[in-house]
């Protein structure tokens, strides 16, 4: 406790900042609504990709045949052997259980609408049929971890070239298939890299223009472009899929890849490896 002749002065310091904190507080706010005004107003001026999209399906399946990844030896000796399964009615399936679709097979290969979303800072994509599907694409001018957390999607930054988001995605789990159809499909196995360039060709068609670096399965770059088209219609709005959850484990195929297998049931009903 203060006493003497400082105390009065001391006093009156801390009344006159306890009342100046209100306007300091709402100087601060007015700053913030300022600054994020002028983001949206940034943002206005982009290609509008808001909205729902579907895939061009039609366009999807004549390149399955027409322009095929570069595979490696080994890696189309698989794929002939999925294209040979399917054919005899037993399909590969690439897309199983509750996981995410996973870059880049999610808009490679995908049949179901999803939305994207603008906001400053980010772009946000949001799909349908898995219940788990949504990317981030931060253009907030931010970089890749060092070490980023491997997921399905992966961690992708964004920035615009003229009219183009130009997309670049780093730490994709392994198993995350590069596919060509629902049937035919490989996991990238590690240290993939994908590049793509958003663009509006007309303003209810969009193309996703992919570079797909896969060093473990592809012998060069592989270049693919994929076709989406505005729906307008309330009718169109995106669903939230559902399905059961499924028990994996982290297993490799006799081809050496990274794959996700079922776990075993034990005698007693319970899932996974005896005593794990």
């Amino acid at each position: 406790m203060l006493h003497g002749k400082a105390a009065p002065k001391v006093l009156a310091l801390l009344l006159a900042c306890a009342a100046a904190l209100p306007a300091l507080a709402q100087g601060e706010s007015e700053v913030n609504r300022r600054a994020t005004a002028a983001e949206w107003t940034a943002l206005s001026r982009l290609p509008d990709f808001s909205g729902v999209w579907v895939p061009n399906v039609t366009d999807q399946i004549a390149q399955s045949t027409s322009n095929t990844p570069p595979w490696k030896p080994d890696v189309a000796a698989q794929v002939k052997h999925q294209e040979e399964e399917e054919a005899a009615g037993r399909p590969f399936l690439v897309l199983q259980g509750c996981f995410p679709h996973g870059m880049p097979a999610w808009m490679l290969i995908t049949h179901n609408a999803f939305e994207i979303l603008l906001t400053p800072g980010r772009v946000t994509l949001l799909g349908e049929s898995d219940g788990n599907r949504m990317r981030r694409i931060y253009t907030d001018g931010r970089g890749h971890p060092e070490d980023p957390d491997l997921s399905f999607h992966g961690h992708s930054t964004g920035k615009w070239e003229g009219d183009a988001l130009v997309v670049d995605t780093v730490g994709v789990l392994p198993q995350s298939f590069i596919a060509t159809t629902e049937a035919v499909g490989i996991p990238n196995n590690g240290d993939m890299r994908i590049t793509e360039r958003f663009r509006l060709v007309d303003p209810d068609t969009l193309h996703d223009e992919m570079e797909i670096t896969a060093p473990k399965v592809l012998t060069k770059p592989w270049k693919t472009t994929r076709i989406y088209h505005r729906q307008r219609a309330r009718t169109y709005d995106i669903v939230e899929g559902v399905c059961a959850q499924g028990e994996y484990l982290e297993e490799v195929d006799p081809h050496g890849n990274s794959i996700y297998v079922h776990k075993p049931q034990n005698p007693d009903g319970s899932v996974g490896r005896p005593g794990s």
